[in-house]
């Protein structure tokens, strides 16, 4: 259980909590064949489009397969899958993700062939190729196999070299967008004020206004570099507004609440009550030469016990005294979730309450 403390609100960069509109990465996707696998690689016979794919790649290299039946278990058929930086130059070089599509056991010691990687175009903007580097392990002996990690996946860092451009320029842009991670109009509105501050005193006027509580739209001044206009506007500092929200986990019992989060006068009583059932048969023997017989006669002991409901006033007037209160209570975080659910449907929590 974690209760997230209250400090005095920090600044934060304007470039930690906004992005760029139009200014992000493109997802690539590529289909491709690693070799070289120690005997882990995919069952040709139940993994046929690695055997299409196979024979395909040795048709362009000259080698003539068709009708010949293969049986190699060191080629295994992966997707290849990478994000685009913005503005990425011809040659520079991206990571990679690798993942099986058949039936292989592990793709450790692999090496990925040139593989084509196509945006949503279905143009190709760059090809990967190189070793893969795989983390998880399996050791497989006659009676146990063990498995730690995900030993078909694994990843080829700077392994892709770009080879196409996206369009677009970003001195082209007359203005810009700015989109914050978390929409909020406070938030929205103190990002343009500390903008329109700064563009006052170093350009003469204000250039930003906010557009909506997830945009704030930014003039570009004349004659100077977008790049460095957004540089320094990205250093400015705001305290960005945190809505009143508690966020609970009933998986691991976690429990998050936000610094405004209030919670009117209440009073809560709880307690448990357990019931247990206990089966204990006996077994009936009967006297000697009396030709009775042996039987097996129940015995079932049932016991109720409940704990002591203790009363206790709660008031959050704020973060401190509310996690006070129910501390002093020493519930556990199973029980802390039920008492927020009831406070929440008695209208006391003056928050938002989100349950995964």
């Amino acid at each position: 259980m974690f209760f997230a403390s209250t400090p005095a609100q920090a600044l934060t960069r304007i470039k930690d909590i906004c992005s760029i509109q139009g200014v992000r990465e493109n997802q690539l996707v590529g289909y491709g064949l690693v070799t070289g696998l120690q005997g882990t690689g995919d069952t040709l016979r139940n993994s046929p489009f690695t055997e299409q794919a196979l024979q395909s790649m040795l048709d362009r290299l000259g080698v003539n397969v068709q009708g010949i039946p293969m049986r190699a278990r060191n080629v295994a058929a992966v997707t290849v899958t990478a994000e685009l930086p913005a503005f990425a130059g011809l040659g520079s070089h991206i990571d990679v993700n690798i993942s099986s599509l058949g039936d292989a056991s592990s793709l450790k010691g692999g090496t990925l062939l040139m593989t084509p990687l196509m945006g949503g175009d279905g143009q190709t903007y760059a090809i990967a190729q190189g070793p893969i580097a795989v983390s998880g392990i399996q050791l497989q002996g006659e009676a146990e196999t063990l498995t730690q990690g995900v030993p078909t996946a694994g990843r080829i860092p700077n392994g892709a070299l770009v080879e196409r451009q996206v369009p677009g320029a970003l001195k082209a842009f007359p203005s810009f967008t700015l989109q914050l991670k978390n929409p909020d109009f406070k938030t929205a509105a103190l990002i343009a004020d500390a903008i329109n501050a700064f563009t006052a005193l170093r350009y003469g006027k204000p250039l930003a206004t906010e557009r909506d509580l997830g945009a704030v739209v930014v003039k570009r001044p004349p004659n100077v570099q977008a790049a460095r206009f957004l540089a320094e506007i990205g250093d400015l500092k705001v305290t960005p507004d945190e809505p009143a929200r508690v966020v609970v986990d009933q998986r691991t019992g976690t429990i998050v609440i936000g610094s405004n989060v209030r919670i009117s006068t209440v009073a809560i009583a709880h307690g448990n009550l357990t019931v247990r059932v206990t089966e204990q048969p006996q077994v009936s023997q009967p006297a000697p030469f009396s030709n009775g017989q042996t039987t097996v006669v129940p015995r079932t002991t049932i016991q109720a016990s409940e704990q002591d409901g203790h009363l206790a006033l709660l008031e959050g007037a704020d973060l401190q005294t509310l996690v006070r209160g129910l501390n002093r209570m020493g519930l556990k975080p199973s029980d802390i979730i039920s008492i927020l659910q009831a406070i929440k449907t008695a209208g006391a929590l003056q928050a938002e309450l989100v349950v995964e």
